[in-house]
């Protein structure tokens, strides 16, 4: 069990997490990729809620890169959901870095970018299908709230809230 853990502290101190623009080659990589997962796993273009590249540029949102061992593995940004909440989007870990700390890691660092930017609650929608992201929300201290935004009516949706 030491062992494990000690590997487990390892990888959280080889990530890294960098500010990019959501425009940025990275971020689009990271982002088609996301929606290839999603795409796979609920059909058609994986999300089809309209995102503006500027929504993401401080002070109204940021966007942000997981690096692993230098490599890009991971993605999340937030954008402005009303005056002290933030919206997050586009929260990604590639396959072969999963289980690895990666999505807390930058999830901790979302949050972190919206409380510094004044933001009070985090929001999100999620779908049925990511069991994977629903267990690493509800263990993250989010709450199911009532749906909203572009797929608040669909079969499938669920929201999540958390004070910050």
């Amino acid at each position: 069990m030491r062992a494990r853990v000690r590997r487990t502290l390892d990888a959280v101190s080889e990530i890294e997490i960098r500010v990019v623009r959501f425009d940025a080659p990275v971020a689009q990589r990271l982002i088609r990729d996301a929606l290839a997962d999603l795409g796979a796993r609920y059909g058609g273009t994986g999300d089809d809620t309209p995102v503006d590249a500027a929504e993401f540029e401080p002070p109204d949102g940021a966007f942000l890169v997981a690096y692993l061992a230098g490599e890009p593995v991971g993605c999340g940004g937030w954008r402005s959901h009303g005056a002290d909440t933030a919206e997050l989007k586009r929260m990604y870990t590639a396959p072969a870095a999963r289980g690895r700390g990666v999505a807390r890691t930058l999830l901790a660092a979302v949050e972190r970018s919206a409380r510094d930017h004044g933001r009070k609650r985090v929001v999100l929608e999620c779908g049925d299908k990511q069991p994977e992201a629903i267990a690493m929300y509800t263990s993250a201290g989010y709450e199911r709230i009532p749906n909203f935004g572009f797929y608040k009516d669909a079969e499938g949706c669920v929201s999540f809230g958390r004070t910050l």
